[in-house]
């Protein structure tokens, strides 16, 4: 680490205020990777749970809510979504997510749904969405815009990802502005997805997936050549192939970077062959100052433990001037699929 970045550790470590520029501290912003169900705060589970007369304390969420790896966060997610079983306890979460983002100043979001675990759960999107819907609304009067996102797992397969699609075309929202695949993205080969992507791109959602999270960069390169992804869900795996680099920033595909998500899930540690690694490995700026757009994200704020402004003071004290800081924040809005908010940072 050099001198200036040893300067600033140590003042963001003195207090996470010092020397961080203001100018960023009050700029609006937007969130565009952000899984609904990741949000969940430990009081918010232990109020799921009572409505359905279990007891579970916030030490126990606390305790779930730690991971070494990827697959023991997927069973932690999995263990939390079990606990959403109406629409009301859809609305629920939305009112907090909502709550949470304003407290960010954040003025518009793309949050996305599981809508492959409702599915699973035989669940009915319809009503859930509906739920989410009304709970969202009134928070528009209060400057915070949310658009959806339609998220399949990836290792329940193609044909169940082919049924989150029909089910954003069953809802018939224009505030559902693309399809996604999460999950483990080494469960499913990336071509066994195009005819799904395909049909979600026919009903004029936008495309997304995670790649090169935990997968090699040989992912994003699929999923850019085979899926026609418009943006790339984390893709921290690009910093091990230049030529892949090269391709984001000269067709400028974005990457939805979420640094704690990266350390928290073992992701960042396996993309760099350690066992260990902190916040000073992240290749955040390697990846910006090369011209890959990102925009930068929490991913599961809840389940990580981080907020979007923490994200920003990782990002500066990782070594990003005020000014990339600055570049950061209005690039949120710039890769948003709702342009209309695309000036709002300016």
């Amino acid at each position: 680490m050099d001198e200036c970045r040893k300067a600033r550790f140590a003042a963001l470590v003195s207090s996470p205020f010092a020397m961080f520029p203001e100018s960023v501290t009050s700029l609006p912003k937007a969130e565009l990777h952000l899984h609904l169900e990741g949000s969940i705060q430990p009081s918010t589970v232990c109020a799921l749970t009572a409505r359905n007369g279990i007891t579970v304390t916030e030490e126990e969420v606390r305790r779930r809510y730690a991971y070494t790896n990827f697959l023991e966060f997927l069973e932690a997610f999995k263990w939390v979504t079990s606990f959403l079983r109406e629409p009301e306890d859809y609305a629920l979460i939305t009112r907090e997510i909502a709550e949470h983002l304003l407290s960010q100043r954040v003025i518009y979001a793309e949050v996305t749904l599981s809508i492959g675990v409702m599915l699973l759960r035989k669940q009915s999107p319809e009503k859930n969405f509906e739920a989410i819907l009304a709970a969202a609304e009134p928070f528009e009067k209060r400057g915070l815009r949310i658009n959806w996102i339609f998220d399949a797992v990836r290792q329940f397969g193609p044909e169940a990802a082919m049924r989150v699609v029909e089910a954003a075309t069953q809802c018939a929202s224009k505030s559902i502005v693309a399809f996604g695949i999460g999950g483990d993205e080494l469960s499913v080969p990336t071509v066994e997805l195009r005819s799904v992507y395909e049909q979600a791109a026919a009903g004029g959602l936008h495309r997304l997936i995670h790649a090169g999270e935990v997968g090699g960069p040989e992912t994003i390169r699929e999923a850019i050549e085979l899926l026609g992804a418009e943006r790339i869900g984390h893709g921290i795996a690009a910093i091990n192939d230049p030529a892949l680099m090269d391709l984001l920033a000269d067709r400028r595909i974005p990457l939805e970077i979420c640094p704690t998500s990266n350390i928290r899930t073992g992701a960042l540690a396996r993309q760099l062959g350690r066992s260990e690694v902190g916040i000073d490995d992240h290749p955040l700026p390697a990846l910006f100052r090369h011209g890959i757009p990102v925009v930068l994200s929490t991913d599961d704020p809840a389940m990580f433990h981080v907020t979007l402004a923490e994200e920003y003071k990782h990002a500066y004290q990782l070594g990003m001037t005020e000014h990339e800081l600055l570049r950061l924040a209005q690039m949120s809005f710039d890769f948003a699929f709702e342009q209309r908010h695309s000036q709002m940072a300016r």
